[in-house]
């Protein structure tokens, strides 16, 4: 992995990054053995751990559907709990290597800055939630219906949930292989229980916490709010298509979109009122504030880091995990890197990696400080929308992102 301190960053030519030549959303198959895979993960926590002289406290959560241990990292001693997890998608890969050299950074430094994130946070983080997918590279886990029965035998005869993959999409073949959008399987009821009659389902409302994958998370959501009365922040890396653009400049990409709102206001939402005393737009939007406050300093040195946008605003997935834990109070970021394996591979995953630890960093600190409640939420609002997507030959599912 990179260093035990911020990473750093072999420049590639950032020209690399302009719109000059032709990009493709077209699904294909690309090197991505730069990128940590289950076992190499499972090394670097034991080692982080290790050298951290137990600042950094690895623990097993559990096993995914498959049978791959799913790990947390917990730093720090603080009364602000901050929830990061990564991979949801197993082709979204630069966060789970982000996190490992922010939990070397926060584990391992003497500086001023890791001794106030241990004294002031709460890091607890899930790098690679959904190994199964991640070893396939592939977005959706491998779980099919019968194992969910098998699992909940209360929705036998239930008709599949509407997130079942069994044919080809984002050029994945689950015919063979069925599986699940686990993104989509969250619920904002802390304690629900999958009742047959809530099947189908679509992607406009909660999920059922199906999967073993997203159990485990709501699991540690659950655990760290009776510990710390609340999970302040939640952060979800992904990454979005590989081709879009900067919407005042068609010939910059996009490096990542950023948001803090996922779900419509809860005050105005029949069903979800009782949410609406929890949900904290405002601190979600400083949160993400300080996220591109951070890129945008970097940006000086590397004009790159300065390409954010603001991820699509009329989102409202109640049924992912950043919708149901906002709803639950916590402050929401979410992170959208430029492409996933299918359409970059590992291709400028330093650069890319480098930029989520950028934006992690800077929302780490402000937190830390209280500097973040200061922040002026109209900031969120002004920054740039992302631009269209650009792609040749891009089919419909190869553009699905969040």
């Amino acid at each position: 992995m990179l260093g035990t301190t911020a990473p750093a960053v072999a420049a590639p030519d950032d020209g690399l990054f302009t719109a000059a030549a032709t990009c493709s959303e077209t699904p294909r198959e690309l090197p991505i053995n730069e990128f940590t895979d289950h076992r190499e993960l499972g090394v670097e926590l034991d080692r982080i751990e290790r050298v951290s002289g137990g600042k950094v406290q690895v623990e097993q959560l559990g096993r995914s559907n498959r049978g791959r241990e799913i790990h947390s990292a917990r730093v720090g001693t603080g009364p602000k709990a901050v929830l990061l997890t990564s991979e949801i998608h197993g082709n979204e890969k630069t966060g789970t290597d982000a996190i490992l050299d922010l939990l070397d950074f926060v584990g391992t430094s003497d500086s001023a800055k890791a001794k106030r994130w241990r004294s002031e946070l709460t890091i607890v983080a899930i790098p690679k939630m959904n190994p199964d997918g991640a070893e396939l590279d592939r977005r959706g886990n491998d779980m099919t219906w019968p194992e969910v029965t098998a699992r909940h035998p209360q929705l036998r005869g239930a008709q599949p949930a509407w997130n079942y993959y069994t044919g080809s999409t984002q050029g994945d073949d689950y015919s063979k292989r069925p599986g699940f959008d686990i993104n989509r399987d969250y619920h904002p009821d802390l304690n629900y229980v999958p009742r047959k009659e809530d099947f189908p389902g679509t992607s406009a409302q909660t999920g059922w916490y199906l999967s073993p994958e997203t159990s485990i998370v709501r699991d540690v959501y659950r655990g760290l709010t009776a510990e710390f009365g609340k999970v302040d922040t939640y952060v979800d890396l992904h990454h979005q298509g590989a081709c879009y653009v900067m919407p005042d400049d068609p010939e910059e990409f996009v490096t990542l979109s950023i948001s803090g709102k996922f779900v419509d206001d809860p005050a105005t939402t029949p069903g979800y009122e009782k949410y609406a005393s929890k949900y904290d737009l405002k601190y979600s939007k400083q949160l993400n504030v300080a996220v591109n406050n951070a890129l945008q300093g970097a940006a000086n040195n590397r004009p790159v880091f300065g390409n954010v946008t603001l991820y699509p605003q009329d989102t409202n997935l109640p049924g992912t995990g950043l919708g149901s834990f906002a709803l639950n109070g916590s402050g929401t970021v979410l992170f959208e890197v430029r492409g996933q394996t299918q359409t970059l591979g590992q291709q400028y995953r330093a650069v890319l990696t480098k930029s989520v630890y950028i934006g992690l960093d800077g929302m780490l600190s402000s937190i830390a400080s209280g500097k973040v409640r200061t922040l002026d939420p109209a900031d969120y609002d002004r920054i740039p929308p992302r631009g269209p997507n650009i792609g040749t030959a891009a089919e419909a599912e190869a553009r699905l992102d969040g």
